[in-house]
């Protein structure tokens, strides 16, 4: 059933069946180009809220719960890229969304390359914010440090203490992002953990199988170096890049009007050359 989403008036929450699963999503709604966005690791689709007040003007904005996360289902398995990223394709073909654009956070970041990897030139765009895009190495050492059972002790954690930890841990964040981002905590799935066990997808050969204009947004103290955009800019000439000052991670918690006008000033000249406006 659709009916209007407490977050934000206007939007509507809903369900549908992609990839064997229910995948929970949020919506801004209208006549407008489509644009996904796709949540980190214990996120989720609501987690987008201030970059989406920011572009439901110009976009039906679509915000999915990544599986094990959120409002979507919870399948025992099943947590790897590809994975994720089949829940999207499924997303698109049920809703009918023509030319997409991508935007993708740490795991969603992965996720979306993957998915324009595998959709050639019907994605209208794609914006990795600070994807992970790791060195194997990393990968390893992610995978076998505690963060699967720190998410577990959390979920026995009252609510208030993970929100007075979240204020003291992130004091630069509103108050309504720490609500988003403690609520989709305790909606997370430790399953959804898995998605850490490696190897990710080898991001090098993502980006230069990509048909799609591309911008990957870094933060000064994020995951995702210079280096690495020169690497990968040198490996397909529809990539730039763009780096946002003072800002970790968490670019869409810290800075979500800056990369919504960043996601605006890179796709929204293409969708008016498209429309003819």
């Amino acid at each position: 059933m659709t009916h209007s989403d407490p977050v934000t008036a206007g939007w509507t929450r809903d369900t549908c069946e992609a990839n064997g699963i229910h995948l929970h999503y949020l919506r801004t709604g209208g006549d407008k180009p489509p644009l996904i966005a796709l949540h980190g690791l214990s996120g989720s689709g609501a987690c987008w809220t201030p970059v989406a007040r920011a572009l439901e003007n110009d976009f039906d904005v679509i915000m999915p719960d990544a599986r094990g996360h959120g409002r979507s289902s919870a399948p025992p398995g099943g947590y790897a890229y590809r994975d994720h990223a089949r829940d999207v394709l499924g997303l698109i073909e049920a809703l009918a969304l023509t030319d997409p654009v991508l935007l993708g956070h740490s795991m969603g970041g992965m996720t979306a390359a993957v998915v324009a990897s595998q959709l050639g030139s019907a994605v209208r765009g794609v914006v990795l914010a600070d994807p992970t895009f790791i060195s194997p190495e990393w990968q390893r050492e992610v995978y076998e440090s505690d963060v699967a059972e720190q998410h577990q002790q959390l979920l026995g954690e009252e609510r208030s203490v993970v929100l007075a930890q979240t204020r003291q841990r992130h004091p630069q964040r509103s108050e309504e992002m720490i609500e988003l981002l403690t609520e989709a905590r305790f909606q997370t799935r430790v399953q959804a953990f898995e998605v850490l066990v490696p190897p990710n997808p080898e991001y090098h050969e993502l980006v230069r199988s990509i048909r799609a204009p591309m911008l990957l947004v870094m933060g000064s103290r994020g995951v995702v170096s210079l280096d690495t955009a020169q690497n990968l800019q040198a490996l397909n000439p529809l990539l730039r890049s763009d780096l946002m000052a003072d800002v970790g991670h968490g670019l869409p918690y810290d800075q979500p009007e800056q990369l919504a006008r960043l996601v605006q000033s890179f796709v929204g000249p293409r969708v008016a050359d498209e429309s003819g406006t």
